[in-house]
């Protein structure tokens, strides 16, 4: 059984795949506690982000931006298909994003609650 990065495997993240944003390095972190909780493997989760990248390769694009944009698209397809959230749930959180980006003012963290962080 192949390890994943949580239980002492490792993975390699060239340097221009690090988080530039920080929903990048969130898209990881749950990815990596969803593994350790054994809601997928980590060959399970190799072959859907393969797949997001295959399905989208963005050609002449080879940014952090892309590369964690098909991690997001991988991991919620993944979420869907095992049933862990519903493709409706998905839409709405990501209109309840939407909407909260729209109403946040410039320049302040964008927060489901209506409140900041700060």
């Amino acid at each position: 059984m192949q390890q994943g990065p949580a239980q002492g495997g490792t993975l390699s993240v060239p340097e221009e795949r690090a988080f530039s944003e920080p929903w990048q390095a969130q898209a990881f972190a749950l990815t990596l506690q969803l593994h350790d909780a054994g809601h997928f493997s980590w060959q399970e989760w190799s072959r859907y982000l393969a797949e997001a990248i295959r399905a989208d390769p963005a050609p002449g694009e080879a940014s952090n931006d892309s590369y964690y944009r098909h991690w997001l698209a991988a991991l919620e397809k993944l979420l869907i298909d095992k049933q862990l959230v519903g493709a409706e749930e998905r839409l709405q959180r990501q209109r309840e994003w939407d909407r909260a980006a729209r109403h946040t003012p410039h320049g302040k963290p964008i927060t489901l609650d209506g409140s900041d962080s700060e």
